[in-house]
């Protein structure tokens, strides 16, 4: 085991490393370049899109609103208070720099992503609309790329279990007995019956569910947030000079922080900005292609404000609380990090805060990766798939509750960085689609639209 372990390291580094990294940031870059700046631009477009979804826009499952909702559901998780908190442990605070960096270019990524699933997408035996990555491989790419599209699907599958699935629910457990001291069986249990209730109604009962919590989650924790950046709103300022400062110089050490070069605010700024925003994974197209919609071009304007949101808002609140309030060079890292951050500027409440974020967040995450894992396994298996695999997901919350996760966290994080790989070769290649529709749409008047939006 500790061989296998040691090889799935080296793995792990090759795919979170450099080259990986750069494939990612360059594959955004290449497609915002190619869309001209559109998804910067007509970012407001994107919210009047997001607006205007929440009703039925065409043939599909859910609203576009629901679809995003449902995307959120698995991206606004623990990356966005563990993960920026590592970064800023490992990278120093200039990482922060580098996640806004990737969200920017994230963006096109996303845009394109959507723009693809909804163009390329299937309808099954019982009406329910299909796509994502392996849809667009096969059929924008052809025979010759199947391989490709089963590649993703399974590492979709797998990865689901992983990272989608028992990390989340062990997270959710250590963080309800630290804060309120319930064993942690008792929270696998409880997840495991409240996802099952909504996993039975499949992906509309999601979309539901995910339009409820997803706003409420998020309005708990920004507020919460900004409360402590208004409390110390002297340190803004300074806390945002080190942001850019430390983006290229390196950090000194201080305190319990070791220091890091600016390679290492890059790394995991760039690592922990995609893990958060899951910008170039593949997996946020899955949701998307099953939103009520005959426009591709507008619901990928939908999908890249969620990038925004992501990162742009809700990792630069978790960041810039814990600079602001001068722990970030104490030695913590992770959640404790943040945690310790709110606590220091809310006594006896902060600390509830990140927990109870990190609860909604994490359970949430649960829902949402359900759906990507369950399509990946209906386009490997079939429609006899869906049945079995929602009660496996329902039975392997518990487990992962009680489990010791730290093979099965690095096996999980190694599929979901191998997932990006066949949809990131998949984007460049159908990128002249992307750009044509683009073109096409935002060239034809708008008769029935405001003039902003032509």
């Amino acid at each position: 085991m500790e061989q296998i372990t040691a090889w799935i390291n080296v793995l792990n580094g090759w795919v979170w490393g450099p080259p990986m990294l750069v494939l990612i940031l360059g594959v955004g870059f290449f497609l915002m370049l190619g869309l001209r700046l559109m998804p910067l631009i007509k970012l407001g477009f994107g919210f009047r899109m997001l607006w205007r979804g929440r009703v039925s826009q065409g043939n599909g499952d859910i609203p576009p609103y629901h679809a995003l909702m449902t995307v959120l559901s698995a991206t606004v998780g623990t990356g966005n208070i563990a993960g920026v908190a590592t970064a800023i442990f490992l990278g120093g605070p200039g990482a922060l720099f580098w996640m806004w960096c990737t969200a920017l270019v994230g963006m096109a990524t996303k845009y394109a992503e959507a723009v693809l699933a909804l163009h390329y997408r299937e309808v099954d035996g019982k009406g329910r609309h299909l796509g994502g990555p392996m849809y667009y491989i096969k059929l924008g790419l052809g025979q010759k790329w199947l391989w490709m599209a089963t590649a993703f699907a399974v590492f979709g599958v797998l990865a689901g279990f992983g990272i989608g699935n028992t990390v989340q629910a062990n997270s959710v457990a250590h963080a309800t007995q630290e804060a309120f001291g319930v064993p942690f069986w008792i929270t696998g249990v409880v997840m495991a019956v409240f996802a099952g209730l909504v996993l039975l109604g499949g992906i509309k009962r999601i979309g539901d569910v995910s339009a409820a919590l997803v706003p409420l989650m998020a309005v708990i924790y920004v507020t919460g947030g900004l409360v402590v950046l208004a409390l110390n709103s002297d340190q803004i300022m300074p806390a945002l000079e080190l942001v850019f400062t430390q983006a290229f110089n390196p950090t000194a050490a201080t305190g319990g922080f070791a220091g890091a070069t600016v390679a290492a605010a890059i790394q995991y700024g760039v690592a922990r900005g995609v893990f958060s925003n899951e910008a170039g994974l593949g997996s946020a197209p899955i949701a998307h292609a099953a939103a009520q919609s005959n426009d591709p071009v507008a619901q990928g304007a939908v999908a890249m404000t969620g990038t925004f949101i992501d990162t742009l808002v809700i990792c630069t609140i978790t960041g810039l609380v814990i600079l602001v309030t001068g722990v970030w060079d104490s030695g913590a890292t992770g959640s404790a990090l943040s945690s310790q951050a709110f606590e220091t500027a809310l006594p006896g409440v902060g600390s509830y805060i990140v927990a109870i974020g990190l609860m909604l967040f994490a359970y949430t995450t649960t829902l949402g990766w359900s759906v990507y894992s369950e399509r990946c396994a209906q386009y490997l298996l079939g429609d006899r798939a869906i049945l079995p695999f929602r009660v496996f997901w329902v039975l392997a919350l518990p487990i992962g509750a009680i489990a010791q996760l730290d093979f099965i966290w690095l096996v999980a994080d190694t599929l979901n960085a191998l997932m990006a790989l066949p949809n990131l070769v998949a984007l460049l290649l159908l990128s002249p689609v992307v750009f044509r529709l683009t073109r096409n749409y935002f060239a034809r008047p708008r008769l029935e639209s405001s003039p902003e939006e032509a």
